[in-house]
Parts: structure tokens; sequence; C-alpha cells
């Protein structure tokens, strides 16, 4: 899957200004919304939490991956942020979350999520990628460090 197709330099923030997972998944939907890529902000928030309150997208070494269908995108759309003093996400390891990356498709196509999360997961598996992302400056700079 190529990362170009669903993450541009307008979904990306370097510095999320967030302190909590709700604030973190709200800041996410609205750089979508800014970007024009969501046609129902609040719909989209609602289907993040809700997957959210299911279980945490919170996975380990610092990442967490929110994620969500909803109707009210038209295809796989992505965006990502960094809080680089952490954020709890109630992860596996039990730390604090700094690199983020949430995604919205459509209910009806599973295929393009899972490739997704499948590569997003082998990317920041990667300790060398996450310390290159954690020391990016510009969203030019995170795109060519995770979709090369």
């Amino acid at each position: 899957m190529n990362l170009r197709k669903a993450l541009t330099p307008d979904t990306i923030v370097i510095e999320l200004k967030a302190a909590t997972k709700e604030a973190v998944i709200e800041e996410l939907v609205d750089v979508l919304v800014t970007a024009g890529k969501i046609k129902d902000r609040l719909e989209a928030l609602r289907a993040v939490l809700e997957r959210e309150k299911k279980m945490s997208t919170g996975m380990q070494s610092g990442i967490a991956i929110p994620h969500g269908k909803t109707d009210t995108v038209e295809g796989l759309i992505a965006a990502f942020g960094m809080k680089h003093a952490g954020v709890d996400f109630e992860a596996l390891d039990g730390l604090p979350s700094r690199i983020f990356i949430m995604t919205l498709s459509p209910v009806n196509r599973t295929g393009p999520h899972i490739q997704f999360l499948a590569e997003v997961s082998r990317q920041l598996n990667d300790p060398t990628i996450r310390d290159r992302l954690l020391q990016a400056a510009t969203p030019e700079d995170v795109l060519n460090i995770i979709a090369g």
C-alpha cells in the first residue's frame, strides 16, 4: 500500500496541542476536516471514539493507531501527529504514546483499511523509523520517512 495516497502534508501535524486521548483523536479529526477529507465531523469523531471504547489502539513503543469506519468518508483517509511529551493512550506496554496515525475508511470496504494498518505497523515497528519521525521538522520530512 502506498502511504502517500492516504497521507498528505496537510494531514500531518508535527506537534499536537492535545494532552488527552480524546483530545488527540479530536485534533486529528479536525485536521482531516480542515483538509476537506471528511463530510461530517461529528460522525467521523463518533466512529473513532466508539472503536476506541471497544479496545485501546495504543500499541507499544510510543505508537497509537486510532481508527474507525464511517460512511462520512469516500475512501481511506489518514492523519499523522506527534506529541513529543507523550499522551496516555492506554497502550499495551503502559507507556505514553508519542506517534499517532489515525485512519478512517468507509464501512463496507475492509481491504484498504487492513492493508494500511499492516503497512503502518510494519514501518513503526522499526525503532530507527520511530526515532527519525520524532526528529522530523516538517510534514514533508514525515512523508519521506514513512512513505519513502
